[in-house]
């Protein structure tokens, strides 16, 4: 009973009241054009500058078009499940609200925890980057001035104070702090800019492409870059490549942690995280097809690899241009990188699982601006001091963790009774929309088989979809795990790799294939993600083979940052819960009721 009583608190769900879902105290001011700018800012920024030519020159080369089309594919997967919790759960926090609400208290600090970090890590890279692009324009007189007067000499920080970094993201949380519309007008003139630049690029570009870039004879190519054609370092250097282009992905999440300050939340927050996307990838694709048709991949400076194109066929005067779109498109992204992070502080705080003093909202602004200037001042130093290099993995496992569990969120959910009391949110206390966008499960239940004689759940569906998940999942991470460490002895025929992959994928195909059986909600909302389970147990395994592939430093710092918040959340977290709270209110009711029954 004391294990019980010890564990039982870890699981409870954030519940709301119907009459509760909309209130908040923050403004609601965003449209659907807003949000849909702020998640194209957030995530078209460095990458179409930078990691487009890195990807085609060491991995992929041109198949690094078809890196971004993976890439887009399996973040696509990723946006619609959390477009589907936009239309559920209406609320700031992201993840971290979605996975409350479905999974649990301590799986939502999890979430939390790590999207705070992945926040301060993106916000601090950016502003260095924005840093030292600004000072190669004034021909790197900030470095060299602060090297020689204020150098650092410890191993594992940055050679220099970024002081230029650190004034930046202080700067941008006092624009933060001021407004969200303020923030979101300037982040869409910005990205205007952004798009109007690189949309100059891909015209002018073409002018100059070349198809003979796209099939190089192997003879011509220089050593350590592959065998010449679309494919110089084969189908696994593509995916390798789609690995590394699914980072230049992130950013698009931020749209979902503004669920208390959109005006429409249940449409707004789906429409855009799908057009942002689609954009997004149209962007990504044209500037690296540009770049591979104007110049021969193993060429191409993975730094600044737009400008040098244009060096290369005689056009040196766009460098100008494409400057001016790389400091909004850095701009951008750096506001997409902090605009989220002081939303999951106070979502946190609101719900009292950190200090509740962060939760905060300013009377004139409606804006966190405590939350906010601490998360400036948080990303600054970590900018001015810190060598962010080996840090910037950090941001990819906290991401595609929130990735995994918004979409095993999604498939739990579609699964469980509406008569759940911690349920009436997350089944849809809304259904105004009701055309919503998707595949209902209703509207296809008489062409299905069904293990259970219901076309909605109930509690014996519910339990067994519980036990199909779990297996589903056991044996997704372990096909992953095989994947990534025993993919050579798998190619060799072992008999134990053959076997462990056998037993795995029957246990894969056979927990599927139930569930797929199993009636869904048919409850009505403005998005639904199609092709459920098959679509959000594809993104599961696509996070779980990207995060297996980070270097066991990462996971070291992820175990040193999870056990701070450990001691937060068991110190003061677990006893200050809105959710106890509510749980021990209702405790007491019961208690009173039956003591009536009693004395009657």
């Amino acid at each position: 009973m004391t294990i019980l009583n010890f564990f039982s608190p870890l699981f409870r769900k954030k519940h709301f009241a119907k009459q509760d879902v909309s209130k908040t105290e923050l403004k609601r001011c965003l449209t659907t054009v807003d949000l849909t700018f702020l998640g194209i800012g957030s995530t078209l920024g460095a990458g179409a500058y930078i990691l487009s030519g890195q990807v085609a020159k060491e991995k992929a080369g041109p198949a690094v078009v078809l890196s971004f089309l993976v890439a887009a594919v399996a973040s696509l997967l990723a946006g619609l499940c959390y477009a589907e919790f936009g239309a559920r759960v209406p609320r700031t926090g992201s993840a971290y609200v979605y996975s409350y609400v479905t999974v649990g208290e301590i799986w939502a600090f999890v979430i939390g925890w790590n999207l705070i970090l992945e926040y301060v890590i993106g916000t601090s890279s950016v502003a260095r980057a924005w840093s030292a692009y600004f000072d190669t324009l004034v021909g790197g007189k900030i470095e060299a001035f602060t090297l020689e007067h204020l150098k650092i000499n410890v191993s594992w920080l940055a050679d220099y104070p970024d002081f230029l970094a650190f004034s930046i993201c202080i700067l941008l949380s006092i624009l933060l702090g001021i407004g969200v519309k303020e923030s979101s007008r300037f982040n869409t003139i910005f990205t205007i800019v952004n798009l109007i630049v690189l949309t100059y690029v891909i015209i002018c570009g073409m002018f100059k492409a070349d198809t003979d870039n796209w099939k190089i004879p192997e003879d011509d190519v220089p050593p350590k870059y592959g065998d010449g054609g679309f494919f110089p370092y084969g189908f696994s250097g593509m995916i390798s490549g789609a690995a590394t282009c699914f980072y230049g992905f992130v950013g698009f999440d931020c749209i979902a942690t503004t669920g208390e300050e959109a005006k429409n939340p249940r449409r707004a927050i789906p429409i855009s995280i799908v057009i942002s996307l689609f954009f997004i990838f149209i962007a990504y694709f044209g500037i690296s097809m540009t770049i591979t048709l104007m110049c021969p991949y193993f060429l191409l400076d993975e730094k600044a690899p737009l400008p040098f194109v244009f060096d290369y066929v005689g056009w040196t005067s766009a460098k100008y241009v494409i400057s001016i779109g790389a400091v909004c498109a850095l701009s951008t992204s750096l506001l997409g990188a902090m605009f989220p992070l002081p939303r999951v502080i106070y979502a946190m705080a609101s719900d009292g699982i950190i200090f509740r003093f962060l939760a905060r909202i300013n009377s004139r602004t409606k804006t966190p601006v405590l939350a906010t200037i601490l998360s400036g001042v948080f990303a600054g130093l970590m900018a001015l001091i810190f060598d962010l290099d080996e840090l910037v993995n950090m941001m990819s496992i906290g991401t595609l963790l929130a990735y995994t569990l918004v979409a095993f969120s999604v498939v739990v959910l579609r699964y469980r009774t509406s008569n759940d009391k911690d349920s009436d949110l997350v089944n849809g206390v809304d259904t105004h929309y009701s055309n919503g966008v998707g595949l209902s499960p209703s509207s296809i239940s008489s062409t299905r088989l069904r293990i259970v004689h219901s076309d909605v759940p109930t509690q014996r569906s519910e339990n067994i979809s519980k036990i199909c998940i779990g297996v589903t999942c056991t044996a997704i991470i372990a096909i992953s795990v095989l994947i990534v460490f025993a993919l050579d002895d798998i190619a060799k025929a072992k008999w134990w790799a053959l076997l462990l992959l056998i037993i795995t994928s029957t246990c894969l195909v056979a927990g599927g294939s139930i569930l797929a059986l199993l009636p869904q909600d048919s409850t009505e909302l403005a998005f639904k993600v199609p092709l459920v389970p098959l679509l959000p147990l594809f993104s599961i395994w696509f996070n779980v083979i990207l995060m297996l592939k980070l270097d066991y430093q990462t996971w070291i710092r992820f175990a040193v940052w999870m056990a701070i918040g450990f001691v937060v959340y068991f110190v003061y977290g677990i006893f200050n819960s809105n959710e106890r709270k509510r749980y021990v209110d209702e405790d007491k009711d019961e208690s009173d009721e039956t003591a009536k029954l009693l004395d009657n």
